[in-house]
């Protein structure tokens, strides 16, 4: 495909990036603690440290893997944990010696967690206390030997860590009853580790650094290899598209997605630790009373999030009261942007909201906008330096300029392979060595890609194709509705027919009012034939509704009633 998309690229932004800069994230860490050695890397409810602190803790926790634990370079470490001090300490130190990173959602049932670590072979886990009666059911079924224990209060200082840990465990009972026959507490183990010097590893750019579990194609989790020259290259490519807009040392972003989550891993962790910038953890991002008082102690210049983290901000009548004098750089991923929030977003805060787009398997980032896009355009931006994208059909050819095809992408930032799963891997590549990204897509002549939606989302009703994206779109437009959903079900008439679920913000706003509104911005057969008013919506670890569990649950009912 003609890389049209290089004709609108923003002044100053390369069309490759040297993917030689950095030997191995270890090299990558090094040298940003040698530049921003005493400024601060990280701040979590009120406690700090700073990038010569995260050195010497994460070379300890090495330290004790290497000699204490007597860990082989490969060996899949697996962390646990929410946005807290513990995790970048943890996850730099293990990549410093070569290990690799498998990184587990706090929230995984059991079942959920056995697979992971089955699946991943991991032998070591850091978990928060909070979470190991998960870990407890099923650690008899994986290969994990040796469990470090953290508590959210473990690294905020010896007075108010024992006073969040009293509170969370006795006040709030957050911490559910467990017992593991062998265990140690993370601090523990960082103390044993103080006693070995660290030794550094030989660490290329072809190692695997994380083992990124996503649904893959078939739904089963797998584990996206993720190499330190993949993950590198990501957070390169990201940071020439916003480098110039961003001051060196001078900035501090707000980290509430889950660092465990791909997204919030690179854009956040490492692109900033690149320019020594700040990172603001905010361990519950759903308290938003809690988040929005922990946004009024800082400048704040920058924030990432998804679609739901911002539309919940917007809604809640405390943000509009903070200050955004600071604010530069309010980027989105991880799921559609919706029109109705990034015209809010600029009302109450004067700042755009650009929007990216990515997948686990990409590290994640594949397109983006330019900074110096102000409006709505319903588009993911452009493809990033060195990144290559291809409309391609059914059976992977290309398809005519113009045309809707399933979105494909070559890069530097691909991952390696799904972990165990040579068949998965070749489902989901070309045979020139693309990566069927599962999206369907267009661009236009100017290059700009824009998601129509998920390929296994679509609903067809008589024949005609639905996104949901577009029915979405429209319905959250109305002032009455705080968030939607939309799939298909199945209907005798049509084949299937289009369901909303709707969060409302008004609760006088009816079902008729809302198809009226539908009619006027959908052509007819897009328009809702069902509409159920809920609470809440079911949603991912990172707050991107989950259309599928509404599917399965419309199934179940349908079965029910059969």
């Amino acid at each position: 495909m003609e890389k049209v998309w290089l004709k609108s690229y923003p002044a100053g932004v390369p069309v490759e990036i040297d993917v030689t800069e950095y030997a191995s994230l270890a090299d990558f860490f090094a040298k940003g603690v040698a530049r921003w050695g005493e400024n601060v890397a990280y701040i979590n409810m009120g406690a700090q440290l700073t990038f010569k602190q995260v050195d010497t803790l994460s070379a300890r926790f090495a330290a004790y893997l290497q000699h204490t634990l007597k860990l082989p370079k490969g060996t899949r470490i697996a962390l646990m944990m929410p946005n807290v001090l513990q995790y970048p300490v943890c996850m730099f130190g293990a990549l410093r010696a070569g290990y690799t990173v498998v990184n587990c959602n706090p929230l995984y049932t059991a079942r959920e967690l056995e697979h992971q670590l089955r699946d991943s072979g991991a032998e070591a886990i850091v978990i928060m206390e909070n979470f190991i009666h998960t870990l407890q059911a099923v650690i008899g079924q994986t290969q994990v030997r040796h469990v470090m224990v953290t508590s959210l209060g473990e690294m905020l200082g010896a007075v108010k860590g024992r006073a969040v840990d009293f509170i969370v465990k006795h006040v709030k009972k957050l911490v559910p009853k467990w017992h593991l026959p062998s265990w140690k507490r993370l601090s523990e183990a960082l103390h044993q580790g103080s006693r070995h010097e660290f030794q550094p590893v030989d660490v290329t750019r072809e190692d695997i650094a994380f083992l990124q579990y996503t649904g893959g194609t078939t739904g089963v989790s797998r584990g996206a290899m993720l190499t330190h020259g993949s993950v590198l290259a990501n957070l390169q490519q990201a940071h020439v598209w916003i480098g110039s807009n961003l001051r060196w040392g001078g900035e501090t972003i707000v980290t509430a997605l889950p660092l465990y989550h791909i997204f919030s891993l690179t854009a956040n962790c490492f692109v900033f630790f690149m320019i020594g910038a700040r990172n603001l953890l905010i361990t519950n991002p759903r308290d938003l009373k809690g988040f929005i008082r922990e946004l009024s102690k800082y400048p704040w210049s920058v924030i990432s999030g998804v679609n739901t983290l911002f539309n919940a901000l917007l809604h809640h009548p405390h943000f509009h009261k903070l200050d955004f004098s600071s604010l530069k750089l309010s980027f989105s991923g991880g799921m559609s942007l919706q029109r109705a929030v990034v015209d809010k977003w600029r009302e109450v805060t004067g700042q755009a909201l650009v929007e990216a787009y990515g997948l686990t398997e990409a590290s994640p980032a594949v397109c983006c906008c330019p900074l110096n896009q102000t409006e709505y355009s319903g588009s993911i931006g452009l493809p990033l330096p060195s990144t290559v994208v291809s409309l391609r059909d059914e059976e992977g050819r290309e398809v005519p300029a113009g045309e809707a095809g399933e979105l494909c992408m070559h890069g530097p930032q691909m991952m390696k392979g799904y972990w165990n799963a040579p068949d998965e891997t070749a489902r989901v590549m070309t045979p020139d060595g693309f990566l069927r990204t599962g999206d369907v897509a267009v661009i236009d002549e100017q290059g700009f890609v824009r998601i129509v939606d998920r390929k296994k989302d679509m609903i067809l009703v008589s024949g005609f194709n639905v996104y949901p994206n577009e029915v979405e779109d429209v319905v959250s437009s109305h002032p009455g509705v705080a968030e939607v959903a939309a799939i298909g079900v199945p209907c005798e008439h049509t084949g299937e027919a289009v369901k909303i679920f709707v969060v409302r913000k008004d609760p006088a706003l009816s079902p008729q009012a809302l198809i009226a509104h539908c009619k006027r911005g959908l052509t007819g057969y897009k328009v809702p034939h069902l509409i159920e008013f809920r609470s809440d919506l079911p949603k991912t670890n990172v707050g991107k509704i989950l259309r599928r569990a509404l599917r399965d649950e419309e199934l179940r009912n349908v079965q029910a009633i059969g």
